[in-house]
C-alpha cells in the first residue's frame, strides 16, 4: 500500500472544517502562509557522525527508549558531542590588546548546554499565550533542586487576529495557527531541542483521536522529534487515575467544546458536563481570575459519580488552583499545563516527582 502524503502536501477543499462534522485526516491545511515559508530543520537519527553548527564534525550519539506512557519509540538527539568550539590566549604582544597566539580547548566528547544539560525542551505556543512559559518555569523552579538541567526554549506562532468571540472566530484562529506552524517550528529547531511540547491545546483535540495523531505526525515529519500534545497528555493523566467519567472546564466557544467532547468520547471516556467560558479572544484567556474558575468548578463540575475534572486551554492558568482544590474536593484535577509538562518529562525519560503541581506530578 502506498504511503500517504503528509496533510500539508495534499489537495485542500474550500469546505469549512470544524473537526466534528465528518472529519477526516488530511482536511487541515498546514501549508505555510505566503511569504512565511522556511526551511525544515530535522534532527539526525541516521548518521554515526554529523557536522554541528560550529563546523565541527563529531560523533552523533543519539539515544532511544520506549515511551512509558505511549509505548512509542522516543528518540533523543545528540546536541552535545560537537560543542563547544573555543580558544584561549597563549602569548601576548606588548602594545596590543589582542593575543598574539591562541591554543584550542580540548573538546574530547563534547560538553552539554550549561543550563539545560539534562533535557532541552522545545515549546510551541501561540504568540498570544502568556501562561505556558510562566507555568512551566514556575513548576520547575518550585522544585529547583530535583529539576536541575531541565529547561525550555519557547517559540511563538504569530496570531495577528486573536478574536475568539464566536465559533467562526475560533475556526479562523485555528486556520491562522496552521499557516504559521511550520515556520515557528523551524525557528524553534535552531535551538536544537531534544523533545517538543505543544503548548496550545485546542488544535490537539481537533478532529478527535485521529486528529491528534495526525497533528503529532505532521510535526514529527517536520522535525524528527517526539511531540507531547495536551490532548494525549490528558488521556494519559486520566488513565493513571483510572478515571472514566469526567467533567471539563475550558475557555472555548461551543465548537471547541464539541471537539473536546469528541476526543474524550472516542477514546472511551464519558464527558458528563463541559463548561466553556467562551472567552472573547486568545489574549482574554490569561486574564480570567482564579475565582471564576473556582466558582464554575465547585458549582457545576463536582457532580456525583465523576472521577476527575479536566481543564483545557493552556493560556488559562490553573496549576495552583488545581493543586489547592484537589485537596479540598478530594478529586483529581487535570490542569492541562501540568499534564503537558508531566507527559513530556515522563516520555523523555525523566521520572522526577514534583511538589506543588497537583497529584499527577506527586504520585506518578
Amino acid at each position: 500500500m502506498a504511503e500517504q502524503e503528509p496533510a500539508s502536501k495534499r489537495p485542500k477543499t474550500d469546505a469549512v472544517v470544524d473537526g466534528v462534522t465528518g472529519f477526516e485526516k488530511g482536511q487541515r491545511d498546514f501549508t505555510a502562509a505566503k511569504g512565511a515559508e522556511s526551511k525544515a530543520i530535522k534532527a539526525d537519527f541516521e548518521n554515526d557522525t554529523k557536522e554541528y553548527t560550529n563546523g565541527i564534525v563529531a560523533k552523533n550519539r543519539w539515544r532511544s527508549h520506549k515511551g512509558p506512557l505511549t509505548g512509542e519509540l522516543v528518540r533523543i538527539p545528540d546536541v552535545d558531542s560537537g560543542y563547544p568550539k573555543g580558544v584561549f590566549p597563549t602569548e601576548w604582544e606588548e602594545g596590543s590588546a589582542l593575543p598574539k597566539t591562541t591554543g584550542v580547548f580540548e573538546l574530547a566528547d563534547g560538553f552539554p548546554d550549561q543550563n539545560e544539560f539534562r533535557m532541552k525542551f522545545g515549546v510551541i505556543i501561540p504568540s498570544t499565550n502568556t501562561t505556558v512559559e510562566y507555568d512551566f518555569w514556575s513548576m520547575v523552579m518550585q522544585n529547583r533542586e530535583v529539576c536541575k538541567g531541565i529547561g525550555f526554549h519557547v517559540s511563538g506562532i504569530l496570531i495577528d487576529s486573536p478574536k475568539l468571540a464566536t465559533d467562526e472566530d475560533m475556526l479562523n484562529f485555528l486556520t491562522m495557527f496552521r499557516k504559521q506552524l511550520f515556520t515557528t517550528v523551524d525557528r524553534l529547531m535552531t535551538a536544537e531541542p531534544q523533545y517538543i511540547i505543544m503548548g496550545m491545546s485546542l488544535e490537539t483535540f481537533f478532529g478527535g483521536w485521529e486528529g491528534n495523531k495526525e497533528f503529532k505526525q505532521e510535526l514529527t515529519d517536520r522535525t524528527g522529534l517526539n511531540i507531547a500534545t495536551g490532548a494525549e497528555a490528558c488521556k494519559a493523566s486520566l488513565e493513571k487515575f483510572g478515571a472514566k467519567r469526567i467533567t471539563v472546564i475550558t475557555p472555548y466557544q461551543e465548537i471547541g467544546d464539541r471537539n473536546v467532547v469528541k476526543f474524550f468520547t472516542e477514546i472511551g471516556f464519558e464527558v458528563v458536563r463541559i463548561a466553556g467560558l467562551k472567552c472573547g479572544s486568545a489574549t482574554d484567556i490569561a486574564h480570567v481570575p482564579e475565582a471564576w474558575c473556582e466558582k464554575v468548578i465547585k458549582e457545576n463540575l463536582v457532580t456525583p459519580g465523576v472521577h476527575a475534572i479536566v481543564q483545557c486551554g493552556t493560556n488559562l492558568s490553573m496549576v495552583g488552583l488545581a493543586d489547592r482544590l484537589e485537596r479540598e474536593l478530594n478529586i483529581p484535577i487535570i490542569a492541562i499545563n501540568v499534564a503537558c509538562l508531566w507527559f513530556g518529562m515522563r516520555e523523555a525519560g525523566i521520572d522526577t516527582k514534583l511538589q506543588g503541581c497537583t497529584r499527577l506530578f506527586r504520585e506518578f
